[in-house]
C-alpha cells in the first residue's frame, strides 16, 4: 500500500499540472491583443480577398436560406407536427446548416452568415466599417435569392405555406417578440465572440473546441425556444429575404422587430464581452 502511495505522489510530482483550470494564463503560448480593425481600410478594397469573403457571405446565406425556408414549408404542409420533423427538426436545421456553412466559411470570411453577427464583430472592432457594410449587403442578397429559389421551384406551396416569413406569434405582443429576438441573438452572437476568441484559444489551449460546433448549437437552441413566439429571426438577412419573397402585408408589419432585435442583442453582446469577459487579467510570459 505504502508503494503504490509513493508511486502516486511520485507521478503527480513528475508530471504537474502547469496551471490549474479558470486561472488566467493555462498555457505557455503567448498572446498579443490584436490592434482594433480600422474604420475604413482603403487597401481592403484591392484585394481579391475582400471581394471573395463577400462572395462566400452570400453564397453561404444562400444555401441557409434555400435548406431552412424548405424545411419550415416541409413542417407547415404536413397535416400534423407528429408527420414531419417538427419544431425540433426546423430548429436542427436551421442550427445544422449554420455549423456546416461556418466550417466551410470561416476560413475565408470569417463565416458571419447573418448581419446581427457582423455588427456585433464590427462594433467589437473586429472588421472594418467598409467589410461590415460589404457582408451585410451580400448576406441579404443572398438571403433574397435562396429563398427566391424556394418560389421558384413551387411559387403555390411557398405562397400558400408562408414562405418561412417571420411574423409575431398571435398571442404575443410585439414588445414580447422584440424581448425574445434580442435575448436569441445575445445568446448567438456571445457565443460567436467567445467561441473565435484567440485569447481564450491561448489561454485554454488545452480544451479543443470547433467554433462551428457551438456557434451551430447556440442556434439550434434559441430555435427551440423561440420559434412558438417569433418563428426565430435572429438573423435579419433571412428575415428579409423570406419578408421580401412572400411579400404580404401581415410580413411587413412586424419586420421592423427582426432587425432591431437582432441588432440591440448583437451590441449588448458585444459589450458584455468587450467589458466584462475581455476584462479579465491575462499574464503574458516574458
Amino acid at each position: 500500500m505504502e508503494g503504490k502511495e509513493e508511486d502516486v505522489r511520485v507521478g503527480a510530482n513528475k508530471f504537474p499540472e502547469r496551471q490549474p483550470i479558470g486561472t488566467s494564463a493555462q498555457s505557455d503560448k503567448d498572446y498579443n491583443e490584436p490592434p482594433p480593425a480600422p474604420l475604413f481600410e482603403p487597401g481592403e478594397l484591392s484585394s481579391w480577398s475582400f471581394w471573395r469573403a463577400g462572395i462566400a457571405e452570400f453564397i453561404a446565406t444562400f444555401l441557409f436560406l434555400y435548406i431552412t425556408v424548405l424545411t419550415v414549408m416541409g413542417v407547415k404542409r404536413s397535416p400534423n407536427m407528429c408527420s414531419s420533423v417538427g419544431i425540433q427538426g426546423i430548429a436542427w436545421a436551421f442550427g445544422g446548416m449554420i455549423f456546416a456553412l461556418v466550417y466551410c466559411t470561416a476560413g475565408i470570411s470569417g463565416g458571419h452568415i447573418n448581419p446581427a453577427v457582423t455588427f456585433g464583430l464590427f462594433l467589437a472592432r473586429k472588421l472594418s466599417l467598409t467589410r461590415a457594410l460589404y457582408y451585410i449587403v451580400m448576406q441579404c442578397l443572398g438571403a433574397i435569392c435562396g429563398a427566391g429559389v424556394v418560389k421558384g421551384f413551387q411559387p403555390n406551396q411557398y405562397q400558400a405555406l408562408g414562405g418561412g416569413a417571420n411574423t409575431v406569434a398571435p398571442g404575443y405582443t410585439k414588445g414580447s417578440g422584440l424581448g425574445a429576438e434580442i435575448i436569441g441573438t445575445f445568446v448567438l452572437v456571445y457565443t460567436v465572440f467567445s467561441a473565435t476568441d484567440a485569447k481564450r484559444n491561448a489561454r485554454d489551449s488545452h480544451v479543443p473546441i470547433l467554433a462551428p460546433l457551438p456557434i451551430g448549437f447556440a442556434v439550434f437552441l434559441v430555435h427551440l425556444a423561440t420559434i412558438p413566439i417569433t418563428g426565430t429571426g435572429i438573423n435579419p438577412a433571412r428575415s428579409l429575404g423570406a419578408a421580401i419573397i412572400y411579400n404580404k402585408d401581415h410580413s411587413w408589419d412586424d419586420h421592423w422587430v427582426f432587425w432591431v432585435g437582432p441588432f440591440i442583442g448583437a451590441a449588448l453582446a458585444a459589450l458584455y464581452h468587450v467589458i466584462v469577459i475581455r476584462a479579465i487579467p491575462f499574464k503574458s510570459r516574458n
